[in-house]
C-alpha cells in the first residue's frame, strides 16, 4: 500500500486545464519568476497557517496634522511602524514565531518591522530592522531606498528576512479593508487601507470629523485568539493617537 502524501495541498483537485480561446480572443503573458516563487510561498502560507482578520478604525487625526508639518513629509508607515513595536512590547505574542514542529514559540526580544513593497516583477517584502531604535525620518529614508531598490533591481534575501511582523500599507490606493496574507514563519500581519474623515461624537455631544485610519490585522489562530487582536489594534490606536508618543519619536 502506497503512503498517503500528507504534504499541504497535495489533496487537492487538479486545477482546472482549460483552453480559453474556444470562447474568443485572448493574450498570453508569462507570469514573472519572483510572482512565481511569491505565489508560492503565499499559496504555502494560506492552505497551512489558520488566518482570522480582525478589522478596527483608529484615530490618526493629530498625527496627520504632524506629519504634514514634516519637512520632508513621510508617509503614514513609519509611524504605523513606530506604534506597532509599542503594542508589540505589550503583547509579545505578536512578535513570535512557531517552531517548525509547532510545540515552541520563539518569542523575539528584537522589534525588526517588514513592509509589503510593490514592484513591476512582483511583491516583494523588505525587512527595516531595529524599528525601535529608528526615528521617523530615519525609518522614512530606509523605507523610501528599500522600495526604491526592490522596485529597480531586487534585494538580498538579507535585506527581506529576519522580520517579526509585516505590514502592507495600501492607502495610497484606496479601499477599505482586506486579508493580509501572514509572511510564515510570522504569526501576524498589519493592512492598513485609505484614511478617510468620519463624524464622531464629541464630549459635549456635538458632532467631529476625525481621520480615521482602517487596519486589518491578520494573524495565526494557532497563538493568537481574537481577544489578543482586539487588545493589539485598540492599544496600537491609542499609541499613534497620543502626541506624546509621535514627537519622541522624531
Amino acid at each position: 500500500m502506497s503512503e498517503k502524501n500528507t504534504a499541504i495541498g497535495a489533496n487537492l483537485p487538479a486545477w482546472p486545464d482549460v483552453d480559453h480561446r474556444i470562447f474568443g480572443e485572448v493574450e498570453e503573458q508569462l507570469v514573472s519568476k519572483v510572482q512565481q516563487l511569491v505565489g508560492a510561498f503565499l499559496h504555502r502560507n494560506w492552505l497551512g497557517i489558520p488566518h482570522v482578520t480582525h478589522n478596527d478604525d483608529v484615530d490618526i487625526t493629530d498625527v496627520e496634522g504632524f506629519r504634514k508639518g514634516l519637512s520632508p513629509k513621510p508617509s503614514i508607515l513609519p509611524f504605523l511602524m513606530k506604534a506597532m513595536v509599542e503594542a508589540m512590547r505589550e503583547y509579545p505574542q505578536f512578535n513570535a514565531s512557531l517552531s517548525k514542529d509547532q510545540s515552541r514559540l520563539i518569542c523575539k526580544r528584537y522589534f525588526n518591522i517588514g513592509f509589503a513593497a510593490d514592484t513591476p516583477n512582483g511583491l516583494l517584502v523588505p525587512v527595516v530592522k531595529n524599528v525601535d531604535g529608528k526615528s521617523i525620518a530615519e525609518l522614512s529614508a530606509e523605507i523610501l531606498d528599500k522600495s526604491q531598490r526592490a522596485r529597480e533591481k531586487g534585494l538580498p534575501m538579507s535585506e527581506m528576512s529576519g522580520g517579526g511582523i509585516t505590514v502592507s500599507a495600501l492607502g495610497s490606493i484606496g479601499g477599505t479593508s482586506f486579508t493580509p496574507i501572514i509572511n510564515a514563519p510570522e504569526v501576524a500581519i498589519l493592512g492598513a487601507t485609505k484614511a478617510v474623515w468620519k463624524p464622531t461624537r464629541g464630549e459635549g455631544g456635538e458632532i467631529e470629523w476625525r481621520y480615521m485610519l482602517p487596519l486589518s490585522l491578520s494573524y495565526d489562530h494557532r497563538v493568537i485568539n481574537g481577544a489578543d487582536a482586539a487588545r493589539f489594534l485598540s492599544y496600537l490606536g491609542k499609541i499613534i493617537a497620543d502626541p506624546k508618543y509621535y514627537n519622541n519619536w522624531s
